[in-house]
């Protein structure tokens, strides 16, 4: 738009309807008692084994698929800390770790992120999981949509058709069932922006989930290994934690176990199996 007023050039266009349901849902997760840690985690390890897959076979993989392995390792042995309230009075604790994770499309025009949900990622090999990120990069969308469920695009175009005040009623309503929850959006989210961009720091996500994950960037530093000091690569992460539901205590033990799964580069040694410890 011209300049008519002395204001500037810019520029007005539409919402994209992608990111209705984001904005609706991470609306809704400002009433929960969050407790947040921030870490640094070495990564050397595991992005050394996975450069050396790609030269020796020449297939590239995801470092956000490997991460989602090692969180849902280290969530399946400490179920509490994505464990969510049911009622007033119980708490439900899954086995199955269901990951949602922002995929980056373009739509319209717009680049968008959109969600997908990586089920059972516990019980999955790092291969299965990036085959199922490649598939969701590259599947075709014409509007908001949770990649990989074809099942929900036809409810989640009736659910953009709605006021706001509706959507919000009903998400209300949804969300008051871990089922359901667990359902649509899975129990743990991981928000990378490390992936859009060469920036390190932490991330601190607003989210529904009872655990979620901010993704920062990497960045080489001195650390000490075997009393002798080299450059390593530190991967900055932030934790929340739902404090309504898990406490100190099982919340640093899978903080522990995670960074021993990470910093060993766990499961990249045969991609092909299944590996547990």
């Amino acid at each position: 738009m011209n300049d008519s007023n002395n204001i500037g050039h810019y520029e007005i266009s539409d919402f994209p309807k992608a990111r209705i349901p984001i904005s609706d849902f991470l609306a809704l997760g400002d009433n929960k008692h969050y407790v947040k840690g921030l870490i640094e985690f070495d990564v050397t390890e595991g992005r050394n084994k996975i450069r050396e897959h790609e030269k020796n076979t020449g297939e590239k993989i995801s470092f956000t698929a490997w991460l989602c392995k090692c969180i849902g390792q280290a969530a399946s042995e400490f179920k509490e800390v994505h464990s969510m309230m049911m009622g007033k009075n119980k708490i439900i604790k899954f086995d199955d770790v269901d990951i949602s994770i922002t995929v980056e499309k373009t739509v319209n025009g717009n680049k968008s992120p959109m969600p997908l949900v990586i089920r059972k990622t516990n019980n999955k090999t790092i291969k299965q999981i990036n085959d199922e990120v490649r598939a969701a990069q590259s599947e075709e969308v014409s509007g908001a949509a949770v990649l990989g469920t074809h099942d929900l695009k036809k409810k989640m175009k009736y659910y953009l058709s709605l006021p706001k005040f509706i959507r919000k009623f009903l998400i209300k309503r949804r969300l008051k069932d871990p089922i359901k929850v667990k359902q649509i959006m899975g129990t743990i989210i991981v928000t990378s922006v490390g992936m859009f961009g060469n920036l390190y720091g932490w991330l601190i996500p607003t989210t529904f989930h009872p655990l979620a994950f901010g993704i920062g960037g990497i960045t080489k530093k001195p650390g000490v290994i075997e009393e002798k000091i080299e450059i390593r690569e530190f991967l900055a992460i932030t934790v929340l934690f739902n404090h309504d539901v898990v406490d100190g205590a099982p919340a640093t033990r899978f903080i522990s176990r995670l960074g021993e799964l990470i910093e060993t580069g766990f499961g990249l040694l045969n991609l092909e199996s299944f590996i547990f410890f």
